[in-house]
């Protein structure tokens, strides 16, 4: 079985308090109460007709309901999460209002064997983060793009 793969795009930006991330907190009932773990680069699954690249601008519109931004995108790599799923990341400098953010919608039987669907934002909410502090609410893999962020030279 091959291994799911995820693409996203990380934005970051330089501020008075120092580089900040934006990252979404994960819809839906799962982690409709939870912090830490439950925050994630804006980034979804695609197939092998499509490169990550591609993806990861697809997901982040669909995602943010926004275009991508334009400018220089860095790679960040890949990171294999607890799940099996390898995700790709790209760090690309832009600042962005999470009040315009209009996030996408998945839906699922809820509550579970009740036979009802219900739909849920993909991301219910999207925040600034210090690198500091998002280290501490970002699904664990995924911190490793801060890391990768963090050491590239401006």
């Amino acid at each position: 079985m091959t291994a799911r793969r995820s693409a996203g795009l990380l934005l970051f930006r330089h501020t008075d308090r120092g580089l900040e991330v934006l990252l979404g907190h994960m819809g839906g009932p799962f982690f409709a109460r939870r912090g830490a773990g439950a925050w994630t680069v804006p980034k979804g699954e695609y197939e092998p007709d499509e490169t990550a690249w591609d993806a990861a601008r697809r997901e982040f519109r669909e995602e943010l309901g926004l275009p991508p931004p334009d400018g220089e995108a860095v790679p960040l790599g890949e990171v294999r999460q607890t799940n099996g799923k390898i995700v790709t990341v790209w760090a690309v400098e832009a600042d962005l209002d999470p009040a315009t953010v209009d996030p996408g919608t998945f839906r699922m039987e809820w509550p579970p064997k009740s036979g009802q669907t219900q739909e849920f934002p993909e991301l219910d909410r999207v925040e600034w983060f210090g690198l500091d502090r998002a280290r501490e609410v970002i699904v664990k893999a995924q911190a490793a793009f801060l890391d990768r962020l963090a050491e590239h030279p401006d």
